[in-house]
């Protein structure tokens, strides 16, 4: 299935379910409205690949947002063993440390090489969008949360990796120190008069892409809203009137 001009690549629709026909019939809704999608743990935990593989036979473009944490070389492993899926996006805590993420970067595309396809573009999460400065505080932090992100992200533009997740809060600061190609994926946007929900750093679009924003990630807006493809094209006039 063919994507048509009406989608923006800018947008990314969370896929936050926890059933296979709840995504599809959301994808389905949207239909040419949307050409990338967000898959997280709650949907991927619940039926794994399977909603990768579907969305890929439609045409679309996945974001795997899974966040892998741990060693370097199990982080490495795993990412090699998601690129079977066809993801477009990988990410994982950029808090794994320069060491992961540079050996994460090269597996990656060693076994990309190996296999004789175009890597997916890996990128690291630096702080939760939904951490505010009192939650931050209390773990013990000292340092504003503005000055960690970006002391994250030229970690994660060091160690080889494509990009970062962070809240658009953040977005001009990173776009400065790491440049126009650097990937800047922000959740924790929303449209104007929009519940602010879980989340504490937050834009709306037009502010998030004018901060320099690459991609916006944004879920309940569209999912709660009464007509979710009305939604989604709403938020993308904005985009594009930004």
């Amino acid at each position: 299935m063919a994507e048509a001009n009406l989608a923006d690549d800018r947008l990314i629709v969370a896929l936050d379910y926890h059933t296979l026909d709840e995504a599809k019939q959301l994808v389905t809704t949207l239909g040419d409205a949307v050409s990338w999608y967000k898959v997280g743990m709650e949907l991927y935990y619940s039926v794994g690949g399977e909603i990768v593989t579907w969305l890929k036979e439609q045409g679309k473009h996945v974001f795997l947002d899974l966040k892998l944490h741990d060693i370097p070389a199990t982080v490495g492993g795993g990412l090699c063993s998601l690129m079977g899926l066809g993801a477009d996006i990988l990410n994982v805590h950029a808090g794994g440390g320069f060491t992961m993420m540079q050996k994460a970067a090269e597996m990656v595309h060693a076994e990309a090489e190996r296999r004789g396809i175009e890597p997916p573009k890996i990128i690291a999460v630096t702080i939760l969008t939904s951490i505010n400065e009192s939650d931050w505080q209390k773990l013990g932090q000292t340092a504003p949360i503005r000055s960690v992100v970006l002391r994250l992200a030229k970690l994660t533009q060091k160690a080889g990796l494509d990009g970062v997740v962070a809240s658009p809060q953040e977005a001009a600061f990173i776009r400065e120190a790491c440049g126009k190609d650097f990937l800047i994926v922000t959740p924790g946007v929303r449209p104007a008069g929009s519940s602010v929900d879980d989340q504490s750093r937050i834009a709306t679009p037009a502010r998030a892409l004018q901060a320099g924003a690459s991609k916006l990630v944004i879920g309940r807006p569209i999912r709660a809203a009464a007509d979710p493809r009305s939604a989604a094209l709403a938020i993308i006039k904005e985009m594009q009137n930004s």
